[in-house]
């Protein structure tokens, strides 16, 4: 193969696909989910857990208080996000039921220093988002109420407590691990493989359809050097792609660590999934049947790679959170040592596609 023929296959597909709508919509919502990352957060965070969204609310809710004047009210008062206002059992649940008031703290008469449980019932709005962020802040406050209870009556304890000393907390967001590391990071640097991976079947099969490989091999070109300049165009784009969404990201404050081992991960197997769809096109020469069934084929990939403990996605995760990867030497040669043989098979479908 002739690396100035590589080169101008090459450029003349880049150029084709700078005019493609599609492919700029693509880029443009994953350059939108990377610059708006940390509002994102809020929103996909809140549907698997709305607690959360309780940690990024001002709001002051308002609280209806009935029953005993415990110091549980107190505790109520003394809070900034919280307003109190005490009304009859009865009155509380019509405010409730109107809206007027975000839930309802019930107290029956009981002493603290009694030896009967004390029972607080709690009355919300089922299924609301709201409930959900009250729930957050009522649950500090019980807590706190707990704790003064534990110490009033610790004159009863016949065993001595086992102290536990927990780690303090770094002041992160609950959920951030979760959502940047876990899915946020994983999808912005995949997601350009797939891309690619889907345009190289577009690129290839357009080709047959209309019917311009003929052309292209009327010149001193070969059919080796067609494929592999498109494949070097759709690589191309990867680590434009993901370069730019770790800076995006970076931008908005999340740390990424392990830059080059990241970055290794994501190139050998975006190399991978776009010669799976070199060979899908080469094969079926055909641009709708071809994309079925390399979606087809990348569901099933996904699946098996996931449940694989070691599998990229897991691996880029870990090293971009600062952890370390045991024996990732190895997973990147494994890959590598893949897409090498992905490279002999599609080099071998395309001098057979020519024949």
């Amino acid at each position: 193969m002739k690396g100035r023929t590589l080169s101008i296959i090459m450029k003349k597909d880049l150029s084709a696909l700078s005019r493609e709508k599609t492919i700029l919509l693509a880029i443009l919502l994953q350059l939108f989910v990377a610059m708006f990352s940390s509002f994102l957060l809020v929103g996909l965070t809140s549907l698997y857990d709305p607690s959360l969204v309780g940690d990024y609310s001002g709001t002051q809710y308002r609280i209806a208080y009935a029953g005993e004047d415990l110091p549980l009210r107190f505790l109520l008062d003394v809070r900034g996000d919280i307003r109190v206002y005490p009304m009859d059992l009865s009155s509380a649940i019509a405010s409730l039921k109107e809206r007027k008031v975000s839930a309802v703290i019930y107290v029956p008469p009981s002493n603290p220093d009694g030896p009967d449980p004390i029972t607080i019932t709690l009355y919300t709005v089922q299924n609301d988002i709201q409930s959900a962020v009250i729930n957050v802040r009522l649950k500090e406050v019980f807590i706190e109420y707990e704790e003064q209870l534990r110490e009033i009556r610790s004159s009863r304890l016949t065993l001595i407590p086992v102290d536990l000393q927990f780690p303090e907390e770094d002041g992160g967001a609950p959920g951030f691990y979760e959502f940047v590391y876990g899915l946020l990071l994983p999808l912005l640097l995949f997601m350009p493989a797939v891309v690619s991976a889907a345009l190289i079947i577009d690129l290839i099969t357009e080709e047959y359809e209309h019917r311009t490989y003929e052309t292209l091999l009327s010149a001193p070109v070969t059919m080796v050097e067609v494929v592999w300049g498109k494949i070097l165009a759709c690589f191309v784009l990867v680590p434009l792609q993901a370069g730019a969404w770790i800076l995006l990201l970076m931008l908005n404050g999340i740390p990424i660590a392990g830059l080059p081992l990241v970055m290794a991960y994501v190139m050998v197997s975006s190399l991978a999934l776009i010669l799976i769809g070199a060979l899908t096109g080469l094969h079926y020469r055909e641009r709708t049947g071809a994309q079925v069934i390399f979606s087809l084929a990348v569901v099933v990939l996904m699946l098996v790679v996931l449940a694989i403990p070691g599998n990229p996605l897991n691996q880029v995760a870990v090293l971009a959170s600062g952890g370390t990867v045991p024996g990732q030497g190895m997973i990147l040669l494994a890959g590598a040592a893949a897409a090498i043989l992905l490279s002999l098979a599609v080099t071998r479908s395309a001098r057979g596609a020519a024949g």
